[in-house]
């Protein structure tokens, strides 16, 4: 089973130390490319750079998180040109992490929704496919996603928790829905597992979000505590096959099918080499 992890934040400073290694784990389970998660200015500067050093294995998206908002709007310039500076890389295969999230309010929402609309201008701009998270901030967060024509962009609702209504709203305006290891948390993925019905095999894309949302099954064994890792994917895509009705190596398929349509990535008959040099084109598949 071949899969995309198409959210790893492994810029993140608990993999300095065993990054390369965390990356050769990954392949031997199966899990032989990547996106690096930009959260942040640094850090999308630094998912790029990653992207770089493995060209057949990685890509990368730049934004900044809803937690990080006010790096936008303290400098809206200089966020536009560093974060479009990383979007202007053939490596850079989305716009974000960015969007809305009311639950802690880590930056206040106004700032939220300044940084999020400027970041939905961006990706117009750049012609790159959004990488969203919403956490508590629904109606908002949907709301601008029309304003801002978000079915002409494209995206992926980012480790999807939400009910069957969320679900139905962001399949509506054309965005994929991304799962992680939250539908193996059995103490919170009650809302989750009610909209599983609704997203068809080829919507879904699938992500385990290291290190964050280690998958809660008992022969997942994390090498540092609590630490989740791009190997663990299988985990996530052989309870949502099971919960879909469908053999896992069928979903697994699909998945990277559509992480081919979104974000470009290269398909099965290129060689590394073609990878390497950049040498792919855009395309739907499937």
């Amino acid at each position: 089973m071949e899969l995309i992890d198409i959210g790893a934040n492994l810029a993140d400073e608990s993999f300095d130390a065993d990054r390369e290694a965390v990356i050769e784990r990954a392949a031997a389970a199966g899990v032989r490319r990547m996106i690096v998660t930009g959260t942040g200015l640094d850090e999308s500067e630094s998912a790029l750079a990653l992207a770089e050093r493995r060209p057949a294995v990685l890509r990368c998206t730049a934004g900044i998180h809803p937690h990080l908002a006010t790096q936008w709007t303290d400098s809206p310039q200089e966020a536009r040109r560093r974060l479009g500076g990383v979007l202007g890389s053939q490596r850079a295969v989305a716009a974000g992490e960015c969007g809305l999230d009311y639950f802690r309010n880590l930056s206040p929402p106004r700032a939220q929704r300044a940084a999020f609309a400027g970041q939905l201008e961006l990706a117009a701009e750049r012609g790159k496919p959004l990488f969203l998270h919403q956490r508590d901030a629904h109606d908002d967060f949907l709301a601008m996603l029309k304003e801002h024509g978000v079915s002409r962009i494209g995206g992926v609702a980012h480790c999807f928790t939400g009910g069957p209504g969320q679900a139905e709203s962001y399949l509506d305006l054309g965005l994929y829905i991304g799962i992680t290891g939250w539908i193996l948390d059995e103490r919170r993925n009650h809302d989750l597992l009610k909209a599983i019905p609704l997203i068809p095999p080829d919507r879904v894309l699938l992500e385990t979000d290291s290190p964050y949302l280690l998958p809660r099954h008992p022969d997942v064994k994390p090498r540092r505590k609590r630490r989740n890792e791009p190997r663990f994917l299988p985990y996530v895509a052989r309870e949502l096959a099971r919960r879909m009705g469908i053999d896992a190596e069928e979903l697994a398929a699909a998945a990277c099918r559509n992480a081919q349509a979104l974000f470009g990535w290269p398909n099965a008959e290129q060689s590394d080499q073609q990878i390497a040099a950049g040498r792919f084109d855009r395309q739907l598949l499937g």
